[in-house]
């Protein structure tokens, strides 16, 4: 009976995580549709931004943007064209592997992100500390 409870309780905090994930990420994407962007495309400009180098250059190869946003490499991939013709990021050789792609923050990019910085963190605070969505 205990070891049924036990798991019972262990389904329960399981499904409890999916459900803020899914709550949490409704609301980022409703917010950041304001701005132009969805929860993912901020996460790729919040990733490429933290990469930031003193010179003001950030850029991450694409397997490495994949392993930290937990998309598919094809879906990355297009993510990445979309914000490439939105201007808010650029592809480039790598130049330690001619064979990869690395990905950088424009002017534009960087801007953008710092404008809705606050905006994301703000959801996430409201959002995990158990706020109401509005």
């Amino acid at each position: 009976m205990a070891a049924k409870k036990a798991e019972r309780a262990l389904v329960d905090q399981w499904r409890d995580m999916l459900a803020l994930h899914a709550r949490t990420q409704n609301e980022l994407d409703r917010t950041l549709h304001q701005h132009g962007l969805c929860a993912s495309d901020f996460e790729v400009l919040d990733v490429l931004a933290e990469s930031g180098a003193p010179d003001g250059t950030c850029s991450y190869r694409v397997q490495e943007i994949s392993e930290r946003v937990h998309l598919s490499q094809s879906a990355l991939s297009r993510l990445i064209a979309r914000l490439e013709k939105d201007g808010l990021v650029e592809r480039g050789m790598c130049p330690e592997d001619r064979r990869g792609v690395k990905v950088a923050l424009t002017g534009k990019g960087r801007t953008l992100h710092g404008e809705v910085l606050p905006v994301q963190r703000a959801v996430l605070t409201r959002m995990l500390a158990g706020g109401p969505a509005v």
